[in-house]
């Protein structure tokens, strides 16, 4: 079993200023894999004050060379790929292959993207451009304190580390408790690339715990925050003291609308985006509102869909879902299942308990549930597992109506070979994103929603931007 007993702060592994131990569990086999140290007030403290004396330097550094440390840690990242992977499907439970080129091409993906969009980026520029009086600079905001999830650990984790430390801030990283591995591998690769001591700085903890000491800290400057809403409320009411900035990627309740004319390969595409990952991702379809002219045609694909997913240790190589991350996650989704069927939901794929041949293991069985309002539970809650909410609609200002009825509002995606119609039903969407007939974001993508989704944007410009300043400074050419 793996010992992560130690914090990596201002440049070195040491140990907590007290050992409390808990489980990591392999959420495939329900067996622990690793021991992990909480942190303390006392062990953010000391990673806080690392952080902030390494800023002045590090901010100072030269953009170049901060380009070059990352582009080590990307080399270092990427040549130690497999070995990531297989942290990541131990600790979280996705399959091997998944884990592998999605969850760890997601890292790289965004580290190509930061070092090829900070070439270009101006730190600094004119107000006018016809005038060298005001000039606007770009700084760093300072501190930062990174707290990630455990569903997509290295996509979060690339998406705030490499900007911030591309600007010239300073970090400090909680990852999620469930799932610690991967993360703590991340902070060897730092080491190993020689990013100069303070600068990276990592502690394992709880939310109660060390994510509320970093969001309380006043050596703080931001806190970028992806994970539960109700994670993300504590946060914003804890970092208000400070008057920190705060970025919050949370929850979604994603709609995809399937028009009578949507092609023929939308449901399958439609079930697969749910079902990714076990159905454990902020941005999944999990609501699909169809009209009513194909609907009853669509239940019975999706059904025979679903019924023919395969489900399977996170071990095994192939194309399959593994479990959900954890017995609670799991008692949670048998839940709200039994909730759906309970307001009248109908059952035509999965439904209650384990697979059949998987009594170990926190597996789902990929459940549909047709018939249903918008008005169930089914409907209303982020259920994070491999369960589709289908709701059927008439006309395309019932669906739009249907889509926005949520306290969410992170992605959409619209089913339709009328692009005159998606366009239109994509403006009166209220999202961050949406996705027509399939169209994947690109890297460059900002990626964040509108309501209790969250706030800010992770990726590409925009997630180079939420880690700075903004200063105007007048009479820069000494004119008056």
């Amino acid at each position: 079993m793996q010992h992560l007993h130690h914090f990596y702060i201002d440049g070195a592994w040491t140990p907590p200023h007290r050992l409390n131990a808990i489980e990591v569990v392999d959420p495939s086999t329900e067996q622990p894999i690793a021991s992990l140290a909480l942190g303390a007030e006392e062990d953010v403290e000391r990673a806080v004050t690392a952080a902030a004396s390494a800023f002045p330097r590090w901010s100072g550094t030269p953009l170049m060379e901060r380009k070059a440390a990352v582009a080590r840690l990307a080399e270092v990242y990427q040549r130690r790929g497999e070995e990531m992977g297989a942290a990541i499907s131990r600790e979280m439970g996705a399959p091997i292959d998944l884990a592998t080129t999605a969850q760890v091409g997601s890292g790289s993906g965004h580290f190509q993207t930061f070092l090829d969009l900070i070439d270009g980026f101006e730190f600094e520029e004119w107000l006018e451009a016809d005038s060298h009086c005001h000039r606007i600079l770009k700084e760093p905001i300072g501190v930062v304190a990174l707290i990630t999830p455990w569903n997509w650990p290295m996509n979060q984790i690339a998406l705030k580390v490499v900007p911030a430390l591309l600007t010239g801030c300073t970090v400090v990283l909680k990852p999620s408790e469930i799932a610690p591995l991967s993360g703590h591998l991340f902070a060897e690769m730092v080491a190993e690339a020689g990013i100069p001591a303070g600068v990276f700085n990592l502690v394992h903890g709880d939310g109660a715990g060390v994510g509320s000491a970093l969001t309380a800290h006043p050596r703080v400057d931001m806190v970028s925050f992806t994970g539960s809403n109700r994670a993300g409320v504590a946060i914003s009411k804890t970092a208000a003291d400070t008057i920190k900035r705060v970025s919050l990627e949370l929850g979604g309740k994603g709609a995809n609308i399937l028009f009578d004319d949507a092609d023929e390969k939308a449901v399958a595409r439609g079930l697969a985006s749910c079902f990714l990952n076990s159905g454990q991702g902020c941005n999944a379809p999990s609501r699909m509102l169809v009209q009513r002219g194909i609907y009853e045609e669509t239940v019975a694909k999706a059904a025979e869909i679903a019924r023919a997913v395969q489900v399977a240790p996170a071990s095994l190589p192939g194309n399959h879902i593994g479990p959900v991350v954890s017995e609670a996650q799991y008692e949670r989704i048998q839940g709200l299942i039994a909730s759906g069927l309970e307001q009248g939901a109908r059952l035509v794929a999965g439904g209650l308990g384990r697979p059949e041949g998987l009594e170990t293991g926190y597996f789902v069985r990929p459940t549909v549930l047709a018939d249903c309002t918008n008005e169930m539970t089914v409907a209303r809650e982020e259920i994070f597992g491999p369960v589709q909410v289908i709701i059927p609609f008439d006309s395309e200002e019932e669906a739009i109506a249907i889509a926005n009825d949520t306290v969410f509002g992170l992605t959409n995606y619209v089913q339709t070979a009328d692009l005159h119609r998606a366009r239109r039903v994509a403006r009166a969407l209220r999202s961050g994103m949406v996705e027509i007939n399939g169209v994947g974001r690109s890297w460059r993508t900002p990626f964040g929603g509108y309501k209790q989704s969250g706030s800010g944007r992770e990726g590409g410009l925009w997630g180079i931007e939420e880690f700075l300043e903004v200063k105007a400074v007048s009479g820069w050419d000494g004119a008056g």
